[in-house]
């Protein structure tokens, strides 16, 4: 009777380690396939004892792949129960882990960067440049822990959630609702931090100053009166309104240059 090949929680967590060296070898032909490659190893030694087979499933792992590296520990962690599923199986589609691997690689993208490049690196930058533009050392440390902390803590549990329930684990979390309640608040906090910051950290004012019956108006002190920090937020919306028109990056930021240095010259603002 033939012995069941089994992944244990040693190779499972050399995986985790070696998932950190995903972006070390990227290259444009395969993007991140040789880090994928290199983390998978330990299991792909773990399950199959022939050299030929071990080639074989190397060879898989070095197709071409890309997506969010925050995530990629779920998708290693599926990848590791199918590969066990088919060093068991000798009728098992071997061809079917790749083909996994890349309708997951997508999807987990799209979520990967809302969360971690659109959410999370925002509100804890927005949280951290604040502190340090005060002078407060906690500042960088405290951006670093914001955005570290769920970011490890996915890497962890994306690992054990894609191993122990292997390729049925993104249809559960989407049953459950799991990923959309996650969404919906990571979006409403990172809606309050860029309202923070906004108004904050944009210093946006006007010298404007007119004498009406020998009356001293000033213009700053009346748009407080209808709504504190106006002016950054019409700036802000006048900037996001050109982003939605497809502006480039490089021309906003040319415009925003040249149109700041015309209002102070004019003294306007």
């Amino acid at each position: 009777m033939t012995r069941e090949k089994k992944v244990t929680k040693k190779e499972l967590r050399q995986v985790f380690w070696r998932s950190f060296a995903l972006q070390g070898a990227f290259n444009y032909e395969r993007m991140q396939n040789l880090g994928y490659a290199y983390a998978m190893i330990p299991v792909i030694k773990k399950l199959y004892d022939n050299h030929d087979d071990q080639v074989k499933a190397l060879n898989r792992h070095l197709e071409i792949f890309n997506t969010t590296p925050a995530v990629v520990p779920t998708i290693m962690g599926i990848s590791a129960a199918l590969e066990e599923q088919n060093a068991n199986d000798p009728h098992f589609d071997s061809s079917s882990i790749s083909a996994i691997k890349a309708s997951l690689m997508g999807p987990l993208a799209g979520i990967g960067d809302s969360l971690f490049w659109g959410t999370f690196r925002v509100i804890a930058a927005g949280i951290g440049i604040s502190l340090a533009t005060s002078g407060n050392i906690f500042g960088p440390i405290l951006f670093l822990l914001l955005y570290n902390i769920p970011h490890l803590f996915l890497r962890v549990v994306g690992l054990k959630l894609g191993y122990s329930v292997g390729v049925n684990s993104l249809e559960r979390i989407q049953k459950e609702g799991l990923m959309e309640k996650i969404m919906a608040m990571a979006t409403t906090v990172g809606l309050f931090v860029v309202g923070g910051m906004v108004a904050t950290m944009l210093s946006f004012k006007t010298p404007l100053k007119f004498n009406i019956n020998g009356a001293k108006v000033v213009v700053q002190d009346i748009l407080n009166q209808i709504l504190p920090n106006m002016l950054p937020l019409l700036v802000t919306f006048a900037v996001y309104w050109l982003m939605k028109k497809k502006v480039s990056i490089t021309k906003l930021t040319l415009g925003i240059i040249v149109f700041g240095i015309l209002i102070h010259w004019a003294k306007i603002l």
